[in-house]
């Protein structure tokens, strides 16, 4: 059936692996989904009767029974793409004024050279002279300078940006590049590779190897994520793994084999309590219990894995700009803090919807802040298109982040935020400096043919002059120093 055709009160059954088609409520099964999309959870949420459900996701292993409580045009999903078209409408005020500015500049001049020519004719001036001066003044006043001033170093520093895998989408945006002055990440996918990484093992009755093996045994068949990390850790160890058979999945769980005649579990530290867990979860990891015959073993420790260079990119941002970036996250706030913790932010907003990253920016941009926002999923389409400026990552981002986005980082490299950030700042100083020259130029030449006789030549020579010298002055930034690494 067609989710679009679903209303209120509809009970769906989602089989395992398919893309849930509504939002609503489960009413029976178990299962865990994948909700990232909308939550930016790293791991799929465990669903029971009485959990809420969203559009867009995808279940996991076991099936599900949904009562859709929101019609297709309410959805989240739905309500994300509302939101995204809102801000985006509200963006292209701004680059219809810079064009009305033009337009008026320009006929300024045209009516400015109609009245030299014309008063003094009418006050029986001769006609030769008056002429000569009307012309002059036209092209001393013209102004080809000033648009040369500022679209030779924006465009240059797009097409240097763009060697170094930054899509910069406009001149425009790269301008308020450089007027920001605060920076806020997701989390998930953006400072984070997306994807879980064992980072310990603790055994409570044996070693951690043991544990481990064990861990790897019972997980070898499943398509968890959380089973992948341990089957990758296990193999980066170059362990054993013992035979396991009867392998047996239970969704929000865990996995249950029999290894030697003993059974072994992997699952919630809810189902079999243990003190390291606690430990280990009150610190921000996620975790799991490894048991043999009912009895904790060992606790497996996980986290999404800090992407490269992202402590770098903080503290560069942080000099830059003056201020810490702010973490804005739909995933639980101490996991949230964890990884601020290890990057180097300390404004930690957690467990936000995408309307509630989105009240986020505009609070701060009332605030008096210019955000830039960098972030890779559909939950974070709404925050990008409302703010300053969007940054989305390439690779990895979904199709409504990159086509919301002002800016793509085709290859994921966070240090090029703040390399993007110091080429926008530098593209604005030169455009400010080319303005005060070609301003300066044409006031002096036109005072000069007002007041005074400016030869013709003369000021052709100093038209064209300040004309090619702004120019080359811009394109300087396409030299590969302009660009410097975090």
């Amino acid at each position: 059936m067609d989710p679009a055709d679903l209303v209120v009160g509809d009970v769906v059954l989602v089989r395992p692996g398919e893309r849930i088609g509504a939002d609503g409520r489960v009413l029976e099964g178990a299962s865990e989904v994948d909700q990232a999309s909308i939550t930016g959870e790293p791991l799929p949420a465990v669903k029971y009767p009485g959990a809420p459900v969203y559009a867009g996701t995808v279940n996991g292993t076991g099936s599900l029974r949904v009562r859709v409580e929101r019609p297709a045009g309410d959805t989240v999903v739905a309500r994300i793409v509302a939101l995204v078209e809102q801000a985006t409408a509200t963006k292209a005020r701004t680059q219809l004024f810079i064009e009305k500015v033009e337009q008026r500049y320009s006929i300024g001049v045209v009516v400015a050279t109609l009245a030299i020519f014309a008063v003094p004719l009418l006050a029986g001036a001769p006609l030769e002279p008056t002429l000569l001066r009307a012309m002059t003044f036209m092209i001393v006043a013209s102004p080809c300078a000033v648009v040369l001033a500022t679209m030779p170093p924006l465009l240059a520093a797009i097409a240097n940006a763009g060697r170094h895998g930054v899509l910069v989408k406009s001149a425009v945006v790269l301008e308020r590049v450089a007027t920001t002055t605060t920076v806020a990440f997701d989390k998930t996918g953006t400072l984070t590779a997306g994807t879980p990484r064992l980072v310990s093992v603790t055994g409570v009755d044996r070693s951690s190897g043991e544990v481990l093996a064990l861990a790897t045994a019972a997980e070898h068949g499943s398509e968890h994520p959380l089973g992948a990390a341990v089957v990758a850790a296990a193999r980066s160890a170059g362990l054993v793994v013992p035979t396991a058979t009867g392998f047996r999945s239970t969704p929000g769980r865990g996995v249950t084999v029999d290894v030697a005649g003993r059974s072994v579990a992997v699952g919630r530290p809810a189902d079999v309590p243990c003190s390291e867990a606690d430990d280990l979860e009150s610190s921000g990891h996620t975790t799991a219990v490894v048991s043999v015959d009912g009895a904790p073993a060992g606790v497996l420790g996980l986290a999404d894995e800090v992407r490269p260079g992202a402590p770098a990119t903080v503290a560069a941002l942080t000099a830059l700009t003056g201020r810490a970036p702010v973490l804005l996250t739909g995933d639980d706030h101490r996991v949230a803090r964890r990884l601020a913790a290890q990057v180097g932010i300390e404004d930690v907003r957690a467990r936000l919807l995408p309307e509630d990253k989105v009240e986020e920016v505009r609070a701060l941009e009332r605030a008096g802040e210019r955000v830039l926002v960098v972030g890779d999923g559909v939950n974070d389409a709404p925050a990008l298109a409302a703010a300053h400026v969007g940054m989305a990552m390439g690779g990895i981002g979904s199709d409504l982040a990159l086509q919301t986005a002002d800016v793509v980082l085709v290859h994921d490299d966070l240090g090029a935020v703040p390399s993007l950030l110091a080429l926008a700042r530098r593209a604005r100083r030169v455009v400010i400096a080319n303005l005060a020259l070609a301003g300066t130029v044409i006031a002096v030449l036109a005072t000069w043919d007002l007041v005074g006789h400016l030869p013709l030549p003369l000021g052709v020579a100093g038209h064209e002059g300040s004309t090619i010298l702004v120019a080359l002055n811009g394109l300087r930034l396409l030299y590969s120093s302009a660009w410097t690494r975090a």
